[in-house]
């Protein structure tokens, strides 16, 4: 699990730079939402190529996996927003750092547990594992 739990991580800081990149990239030219979801979806994208063709790819692929790997980021997203919003909304915290350490640090950190879990779990879970595997 710990070789599982590090090709995760890597290629999940390989999608964030990517996101990052192409968001960087189109807020010139775009609103901030539609650029931030415009690189999002890259950025999923990237992470589910990168799981399906790295971190799983002992385990059976199918393109309707992707579906499942969106919404698991999706739900990771939102338990980032959720931290964010707790901590400025309704503890009142609403520093650029406080903001920072509740969506970027705490939130963050939980994000990744729900990714993982969902991503091992519920996209490259038991139905889809290779049996001689035991990474």
């Amino acid at each position: 699990m710990r070789r599982e739990a590090l090709g995760f991580l890597l290629v999940g800081g390989v999608a964030y730079a990517a996101d990052l990149a192409l968001f960087l990239a189109l807020r010139p030219h775009f609103a901030p939402l539609p650029a931030k979801a415009l690189a999002f979806l890259a950025g999923c994208t990237v992470a589910y190529l990168g799981n399906a063709l790295g971190t799983y790819r002992r385990r059976s692929l199918h393109l309707r996996q992707y579906g499942a790997f969106f919404g698991v980021n999706l739900a990771g997203a939102a338990v980032q927003l959720a931290c964010l919003g707790v901590s400025h909304y309704g503890l009142g915290l609403t520093s650029p750092l406080a903001d920072t350490v509740s969506g970027l640090g705490v939130g963050m950190v939980l994000a990744t547990g729900v990714r993982f879990w969902g991503t091992r779990t519920l996209v490259f879970g038991p139905r889809g594992r290779d049996t001689s595997w035991t990474g």
